[in-house]
């Protein structure tokens, strides 16, 4: 296990984290649109909410797949063939949900089905993703070669993992409420309703990270790398902060945009408590598999090939970054009453 193959591990979960914190507002606020929004003004404004950021959000998403790919292809394969159905799920999902925000408001005659493809094109990426992630941590089988063999879907969901996507939703629900509070007009229902629905996601969501820290601590028991102990209670501290700085911003009607930093604090705590968590382990075996479990030490590519991808990472990076920052100061402040309009 090199260098270079420990620090390729946490940045594939920098950009994990990255997408979890970026597209993850998206995604909430795609969940949340049949609820929040009742009239075409609040549903227009929600759409312009996320309009000029959804596309290159879902550049963490793209960069963390080809990061794995030539970083740990075995792991790559063993995830991306064994959740076939359910990564193709998430990219109908995805698909469908930039359809219907490019659409919604260019068709007029179909606006409805629009907004159910926005809603189920939000839904998707949103549970599956921690359905997916609850997996990876608690194991799946595998054969010798490292293939998965279990069943294609159903087998993919457990009472853990669907606690651990129940999660994810509940955080990502949260990320999209603090968004719309933070992009919706100062006065008016649309920003009430995203308040009230931040506060019951964030409850949602501290609740749901207990019972998966229980569940998993008791029932499954892994094995976590005892020089990371002190690291991993840095992410829970991380975490519980970021979750209750939320909650108490977010009962102050004019800290929106605090309320929004710290729940984005919260997701990056909870990702690399994961990270620690599977700690050298990329791909966990469940108890009966023939195969082993995917490691950084038998799926790092060469150090040459690392090496490499650390220097493409050092421009790349930076001009990503940039890109971010650039987009939104471009369309920072909150929406107008006229900004629904065409």
């Amino acid at each position: 296990m090199t260098a270079l193959g420990i620090l390729w591990y946490f940045l594939i979960f920098l950009l994990i984290a990255g997408y979890f914190v970026f597209d993850g507002f998206d995604l909430g606020a795609g969940v949340l649109f049949p609820f929040i929004a009742k009239t075409e003004q609040e549903k227009s404004l929600v759409r312009h909410s996320i309009g000029p950021v959804w596309d290159g959000n879902e550049v963490w998403l793209l960069t963390a797949g080809g990061a794995l790919f030539a970083a740990f292809a075995p792991a790559y394969a063993t995830t991306f063939s064994g959740f076939y159905l359910a990564i193709m799920l998430v990219l109908f999902g995805l698909i469908l949900r930039a359809v219907s925000v490019e659409f919604a408001e260019r068709d007029r005659a179909w606006s409805h089905v629009w907004d159910i493809c926005f809603f189920v094109g939000s839904l998707l990426p949103a549970l599956l993703f921690g359905v997916a992630v609850g997996n990876i941590y608690a194991g799946i089988p595998m054969d010798a070669a490292g293939n998965y063999n279990g069943f294609p879907l159903l087998g993919l969901v457990t009472p853990f993992t669907l606690l651990c996507g129940l999660l994810g939703l509940a955080m990502f629900i949260a990320a999209g409420a603090s968004w719309i509070a933070l992009k919706a007009p100062y006065v008016g229902e649309l920003r009430v309703r995203a308040i009230k629905f931040r506060c019951v996601a964030q409850l949602a969501a501290v609740v749901l990270f207990l019972l998966v820290s229980v569940y998993g601590h008791f029932l499954i028991s892994p094995r976590m790398a005892p020089e990371l102990f002190f690291v991993r209670w840095a992410c829970v501290i991380v975490f519980a902060l970021g979750m209750v700085g939320a909650i108490a911003y977010g009962r102050n009607e004019d800290r929106d945009l605090h309320t929004f930093i710290c729940q984005s604090a919260a997701a990056i705590g909870l990702v690399f408590l994961l990270a620690t968590s599977m700690f050298p382990n990329l791909v966990v075996a469940s108890a009966g598999s023939v195969g082993a479990s995917i490691t950084i030490a038998s799926a790092a590519s060469s150090d040459t090939a690392l090496s490499w991808m650390t220097g493409i990472a050092c421009i790349g990076v930076p001009i990503v970054l940039a890109y971010h920052v650039f987009t939104y100061r471009a369309f920072r402040g909150r929406l107008s009453l006229g900004d629904h309009e065409e």
